[in-house]
């Protein structure tokens, strides 16, 4: 992993990866070294088991105001420049993927992804919070789908993944006026788990969160996110049959024995990390 990063600061310990983003001075606006970094940092934790949680914070006022202006004014970034509508219409579209790809590693990482958010969480912020396990925020926070103030629609994963989260009136309510949401709300209708006075109280809770989960069995752990989501997506009859033919291949009796023999001896237990996967498929 590199030693520095325009966007993030990134530090593992304890099993527990804490990225944080750090352009707080510029309210942690999501510019081009966000977009490249992000996927980057990510897929290399999950991708070396460098960690078996991975946080995300943020510091500065704010957790983060969305998608940098400087991205939007980027030659060619909207309108294709001089080139022909349909062929720009298409190459925008592919454009969008791969930012939409930047938030799919935090769904698609093994492990956990745990938001700690503070301050405003707006437009695209709430696109990459949407698609992480859990968060959490302080009582100061408030989230804004900010797109339709700035006449667009959210495109990085706020309506699928949030309409899943709250009540779809929440959801149509907050993409159509662009309002704010509260934190006192936003844990009421469960798109936090808790609001906490203040930024320290809130990462005192969250890391201790990260390294309960990161004391269980990886694979295990990998195995409730993988079956979430897929339940999420799935039927009921297809999800319970997608878990049994997981057990089949994955339940790991010596696992299970090693945290019996440790609840019995009143210890930690001991098991392996998720192996390293491949850079390329070959």
């Amino acid at each position: 992993m590199k030693s520095s990063y325009e966007a993030f600061d990134v530090e593992i310990a304890d099993q527990v990866a804490h990225l944080r983003l750090s352009r707080g001075d510029a309210m942690n606006t999501m510019n081009k070294a966000f977009w490249n970094e992000l996927p980057e940092i990510v897929g290399e934790i999950d991708r070396e088991a460098m960690a078996r949680v991975i946080v995300i914070s943020s510091t500065g006022k704010h957790f983060s105001a969305g998608m940098d202006l400087s991205v939007f004014s980027q030659e060619g970034a909207v309108t294709g420049g001089q080139a022909d509508r349909y062929v720009a219409a298409e190459a925008f579209r592919s454009n969008i993927r791969r930012i939409q790809h930047a938030f799919n590693v935090l769904e698609e990482a093994r492990m956990p992804v745990l938001m700690a958010c503070h301050g405003g969480v707006i437009g695209g912020a709430i696109d990459m919070i949407s698609a992480a396990d859990i968060r959490w925020c302080t009582a100061d926070a408030f989230f804004c789908i900010q797109e339709i103030n700035i006449a667009m629609t959210a495109d990085v994963g706020t309506f699928p993944r949030l309409q899943r989260l709250i009540p779809e009136g929440w959801v149509r309510e907050l993409a159509y006026t662009g309002r704010r949401l509260p934190a006192a709300k936003a844990r009421e209708i469960g798109l936090v788990n808790e609001v906490f006075e203040n930024h320290e109280a809130m990462m005192t809770h969250v890391m201790a969160t990260a390294r309960e989960i990161a004391a269980k069995n990886p694979v295990a752990v990998t195995g409730s996110k993988v079956l979430i989501n897929y339940g999420r997506d799935h039927t009921t009859a297809d999800t319970l049959d997608y878990i049994g033919v997981w057990n089949a291949s994955m339940l790991a009796p010596p696992h299970m024995q090693e945290a019996f023999a440790a609840r019995t001896e009143r210890r930690e237990p001991t098991f392996p990390d998720l192996l390293k996967l491949r850079k390329t498929p070959m």
